[in-house]
């Protein structure tokens, strides 16, 4: 899942973003409200539908306060699920980013874990899934607790190798270029070889069978629809 961490508060910034990228998630982080903005909605446009799976935003934000930055986004047309992450808990408040456009809220301190499961359901939601748990013939996946079965058998995956397999398996049928598997992958700071993409899904396929995944050659990787399979 790729993250924007819009936080103006350095500890606060730098706890969260050590702790998503832990836990698998690909995570871009600025510290205000104009560079979030521009984050969010790069002229260039994305190398997916969305930038972003979730947009974590602060209120209190220099340059550009977070109210104005969520506003801005979504009279642009931007539908990417924003949580509001703010130490202001008065009603009023929680009101008014829920009146903005903001998908949920999330009063500081708070609990890591509350955090991203809060991530994962507004993911979830915004790809139209009610089931928390991704399936796909006998493959499971867990999103949430980064559990992956094969016909009821654990399998390990690495980070980036569950980061890929989610992104595939969430959307059956779309085909999926280098570039915008890595943008599911890797943050800006992160460093990102020339074939890693190709290395992951070659590991993929050891461990699932090389049909899960097919290359449309010269346009990209996708995990074909059960139907499509069954037709073959």
């Amino acid at each position: 899942m790729r993250v924007l961490l819009v936080e103006d508060d350095a500890m606060i910034g730098d706890s969260v973003k050590l702790a998503l990228r832990q836990e698998g998630f690909a995570v871009d982080w600025v510290q205000d409200g104009e560079a979030g903005l521009a984050a969010a909605t790069p002229t260039g446009g994305c190398a997916d539908a969305a930038c972003y799976d979730v947009v974590l935003l602060d209120l209190g934000l220099p340059r550009l306060p977070g109210l104005d930055v969520l506003r801005a986004l979504r009279a642009r047309g931007v539908s990417t699920p924003v949580l509001i992450l703010t130490a202001r808990d008065a009603v009023a408040d929680r009101v008014a980013g829920l009146n903005a456009g903001a998908d949920d809220y999330l009063v500081k301190p708070f609990d890591l874990q509350e955090l991203a499961a809060r991530m994962h359901a507004l993911a979830r939601r915004a790809e139209g899934r009610a089931e928390p748990v991704l399936s796909y013939g006998t493959i499971s996946l867990n999103p949430a607790t980064r559990e992956v079965t094969l016909s009821g058998e654990p399998v390990r995956l690495s980070a980036r190798e569950f980061s890929l397999l989610s992104a595939l398996m969430a959307r059956p049928g779309k085909v999926w270029s280098v570039a915008q598997l890595q943008e599911r992958l890797y943050g800006w700071d992160d460093e990102v070889g020339s074939n890693t993409v190709e290395v992951y899904i070659h590991a993929l396929r050891k461990k699932f069978g090389a049909a899960l995944i097919r290359n449309i050659r010269g346009v990209g990787y996708v995990v074909p629809r059960l139907e499509e399979e069954a037709g073959h």
